[in-house]
């Protein structure tokens, strides 16, 4: 049994490492389309954010730990776990592979449902719908920290995105205007130095808040992992080098250190090896990008991510900083949006929770007949 643990913590941190890769370029590919820092610059630069990001919260992680899986109806076994990991992990790769920025989040959010669902015989009330408290903010469940941000989310980026981009454009309105060294100041040559500098900034900001999301949510799953895991009986007399396995503080209060350590590590490398299919059709085919529209996405999208960790929402990357990029898009020129490709995004952030969790139900499914769970 300690040897399926410690199989599970390990395609967790499998998963870490692909959503680090898999989302860098969610935190790069404006600043690498902008031209304002190379691949190598800004894939090391989003490793050392995601990193940073990773270690100031665990708020998302307590979400996946014990706000969307009832553990009185399911028991969620090191098995349950792992085909969970699974699922997210194979559409993941799928998605990588087709070059579509789909959400790692929702993936493998989808997979914990599914693997969740096959293990409770299709008891839906193994899955915790909607568990209000009083405040909306705490409220547990996947329609108030998945669905309603999921909807939310792209919504807002997009938005922001446009209200940026339309706040800029008015801030150098009026410095043209005015004339003398601010009307200089205005001119495009200016103007793309400046956000050429400033985009350093925004785009460490969505490294930073990309780790302060995304990493969270494998955390919770090695936390729900270790909490499964004691429930079975699987830690009792546990070797003395293994001791650090149990628990402890991640039942109830909190993500254990070693836990938020490991994955915010893990995370960063797989960030540093990079993710270059996905950069190409977020920095380069959605619309064309110059330094000040990719300031704008970056500090809508990174906005819109670091207030939904506050509240423990696992919101997705890929969403918020797709649809920020729309939103650039269509304050620079409607027309200038290609719509068939994004047609194709939105289907895949569509089918991403069902895929993932239709994937992880198979397994599950195909471990029971195989005797493995």
């Amino acid at each position: 049994m300690l040897t399926l643990v410690l199989v599970v913590i390990f395609a967790a941190l499998v998963f870490e490492f692909i959503n680090g890769f898999h989302d860098t370029a969610n935190s790069i590919a404006t600043v690498v389309a902008t031209k304002v820092l190379t691949p190598g610059q800004a894939v090391m630069m989003a490793a050392v954010m995601n990193l940073i990001g990773a270690l100031t919260g665990t708020a998302v992680a307590m979400t996946i730990a014990s706000g969307l899986i009832d553990t009185d109806v399911v028991v969620v076994s090191s098995q349950v776990i792992l085909c969970a990991l699974g699922g997210g992990i194979i559409w993941n790769l799928i998605t990588w592979w087709k070059g579509l920025p789909s959400s790692s989040s929702h993936a493998l959010i989808g997979g914990l449902c599914g693997a969740a669902l096959a293990a409770a015989h299709n008891d839906w009330a193994a899955l915790i719908w909607s568990e209000p408290v009083g405040n909306w903010a705490q409220n547990k469940g996947l329609l108030w920290k998945v669905l309603l941000p999921m909807i939310t989310s792209p919504m807002a980026g997009f938005v922001l995105g446009i209200l940026v981009m339309l706040l800029l454009w008015a801030i150098i309105s009026a410095m043209a205007r005015a004339g003398g060294l601010l009307g200089r100041l205005a001119r495009p040559r200016w103007v793309n130095a400046f956000f050429g500098k400033a985009q350093l900034l925004s785009a460490a900001y969505m490294g930073y808040a990309h780790g302060h999301n995304d990493a969270q949510k494998t955390m919770g799953i090695i936390a729900l992992t270790l909490f499964g895991a004691e429930a079975t009986g699987a830690l009792d007399n546990l070797p003395a080098w293994a001791q650090f396995l149990h628990p402890g503080e991640t039942s109830g209060e909190g993500i254990a250190t070693w836990i938020v350590f490991t994955c915010a590590i893990v995370m960063a490398a797989g960030t540093a090896s990079g993710g270059w299919r996905i950069i190409k059709t977020l920095g380069h085919k959605m619309v064309k990008l110059h330094p000040i529209h990719g300031f704008a996405a970056e500090t809508g999208s990174a906005t819109i991510l670091t207030m939904a960790a506050h509240f423990g929402m696992p919101v997705s990357t890929t969403h918020s900083i797709s649809t920020a990029i729309m939103g650039v898009g269509f304050a620079k020129n409607p027309r200038a949006l290609r719509i068939g490709l994004i047609e194709r995004i939105v289907w895949a952030w569509i089918l991403t929770i069902p895929a993932a969790g239709g994937i992880a139900y198979g397994m599950f499914w195909l471990f029971e007949k195989l005797g493995w769970a």
